[in-house]
């Protein structure tokens, strides 16, 4: 609520645009004032049960509005390319969910098409914005568990029944969805690999259904895994040379940690609110307010790596999407 106010327009009108909205309106000082759709009765439903004042029935016409301060790009990542780029070229600032795009090559262009405009641009990771995460980075920097050596994380959700995800054009397969999650929370602690191992199962389509990855650093190793087949326990473990964190269900969204030291002490951060978008929303606003075009937070440089992280993974376990370039 202390961060300043801006004004949000919604780029899509699915689930996780809810989520933002619901984020915005009832835990900033920040409105939401457009939603739009390619189907203007669904950004009038959307509209009418978010309380937003204002529905189009097109992107373009979303852009157009001059009281949009930033867009939320919530589509497919199939389409965060070509959408994140449509609201740089129309002056937004953006907010574009992950993944940030389908590949590499795809980020590199909204990058550049972002510091050639002069807008603000983040990749709407949230875990790196939530109190317990936070707490996590400053604790490995005053030293509390040693130097970390092991990270652990997994992501399962059983969503395979959903349309969406089995179509390749659409860029579907756990990677992108679920995977972009362990990946992101292992490259916050332990930055980008130096080498990658991964296997994977893939589905008739082509798409992936479940993913195993080893990360390799100079002292390190992070073992991440996905699914869209089966819930997982969704929890997150880093080791350290003097104790442990261990992330409880559900890693990525407000939760709680429990820190044990090898000298046999141990504590419990609470980390649990409610919704949780809220945090990257406000550091959207603070940051536009002063005058930065990325947040330190997760740089679009770091973005980039993350999407090369997945290229190569992808790579590995023979997912190519039809679309991409």
């Amino acid at each position: 609520m202390s961060a300043p106010a801006v004004r949000w327009g919604i780029l899509g009108a699915g689930g996780i645009a809810r989520k933002l909205a619901d984020a915005v309106t009832r835990y900033t000082a920040s409105t939401v004032v457009a939603v739009g759709s390619r189907d203007e009765a669904k950004a009038q439903a959307f509209a009418d049960e978010a309380g937003i004042p204002t529905a189009y029935g097109s992107y373009e016409a979303l852009l157009a509005d001059p009281d949009v301060d930033v867009v939320y790009v919530a589509t497919p990542h199939s389409h965060h390319h070509e959408h994140a780029l449509l609201a740089i070229e129309a002056g937004k600032h953006v907010l574009c969910e992950k993944a940030f795009t389908q590949n590499a090559a795809q980020a590199r262009e909204v990058v550049a098409a972002a510091r050639a405009k002069g807008v603000f641009v983040m990749e709407a990771m949230w875990t790196r914005h939530l109190p317990h995460v936070h707490a996590i980075r400053d604790l490995i920097a005053r030293g509390e568990i040693g130097d970390v050596v092991s990270v652990q994380a997994d992501h399962g959700q059983p969503i395979a029944h959903i349309e969406r995800m089995w179509r390749p054009e659409l860029a579907g397969g756990a990677l992108l969805d679920l995977g972009v999650y362990p990946i992101s929370f292992a490259y916050d602690i332990l930055g980008k690999p130096d080498a990658i191992t991964a296997r994977g199962r893939l589905f008739e389509t082509g798409v992936d259904g479940q993913v195993s990855m080893i990360f390799d650093y100079p002292s390190a190793q992070a073992s991440l895994t996905t699914t869209m087949e089966a819930r997982t326990a969704c929890v997150a473990l880093i080791g350290g040379t003097e104790g442990r964190i261990e992330v409880r269900d559900t890693f990525y969204a407000p939760t709680s940690f429990t820190v044990t030291r090898l000298d046999g002490t141990s504590w419990t951060y609470d980390g649990d609110v409610p919704n949780g978008f809220q945090f990257e929303a406000a550091e959207v606003a603070r940051r536009i307010h002063a005058g930065d075009t990325e947040s330190p937070l997760l740089t679009l440089d770091q973005s980039i790596e993350i999407m090369e992280i997945m290229d190569e993974v992808r790579s590995q376990i023979g997912v190519a999407f039809p679309n991409e370039r």
